[in-house]
């Protein structure tokens, strides 16, 4: 019975913790200088600045990576007292261009608001890195965040390319996610995106 009394206000914390990160990442302001999101069905060109990130490498099926990043990035963010922004950064393997790929290495990254911020502390499996400016080609999506998404928004981009040819894709393919996990499947805007060269 003292164990119930013990593991109750645990219990209770660390619910109140996990709330507050779906509020911060419902709320969350863009990165400064940070385009706003591409409207749902939308292709553009946008120009990204140069920005700072604490990323999560993993390895395993590409679907879950963001859900098996969360917890260690909202830790990271938190002991350091930075403030969560949004999107929510997933780099895919270049062979989810070539192929419907669902496993392999990705990497997911809570951006930091401006790139004075550096963390005092990081643990052994977040990197801190600093992403120069690029160019890219996006496309705004509504809806959940399936892999599935991912991979039907992708061809979206190939096929724009291949009507586009004096665009040439240069970098590793990128979802942005802006919208917690609590928000309503319907209602959450994501964008995919490759960087472009002209």
């Amino acid at each position: 019975m003292k164990l119930l009394y013990l593991f109750l206000p645990l219990s209770i914390i660390a619910i109140a913790w996990f709330a507050f990160g779906i509020y911060q990442a419902n709320s969350a302001p863009l990165p400064v200088g940070f385009p706003t999101p591409t409207a749902p069905d939308k292709i553009e060109i946008k120009q990204y600045p140069a920005y700072r990130a604490a990323t999560y490498h993993y390895s395993g099926n590409l679907s879950d990576a963001g859900n098996q990043a969360f917890s260690s990035l909202f830790q990271h963010i938190s002991s350091n007292n930075i403030s969560m922004t949004a999107p929510v950064e997933t780099r895919y393997p270049l062979s989810t261009l070539e192929s419907n790929e669902k496993t392999g290495e990705a990497t997911v990254s809570f951006l930091y608001r401006n790139t004075d911020i550096y963390p005092q502390e990081i643990a052994n499996n977040i990197t801190v890195e600093d992403i120069p400016a690029m160019t890219v080609i996006s496309l705004g999506l509504v809806g959940g965040y399936s892999y599935e998404s991912y991979l039907e928004g992708l061809e979206k981009l190939k096929n724009w390319l291949s009507k586009n040819p004096s665009y040439q894709m240069i970098g590793k393919p990128r979802r942005l996610f802006y919208d917690g996990p609590y928000k309503p499947d319907a209602t959450k805007r994501s964008e995919i995106q490759i960087p472009i060269t002209h």
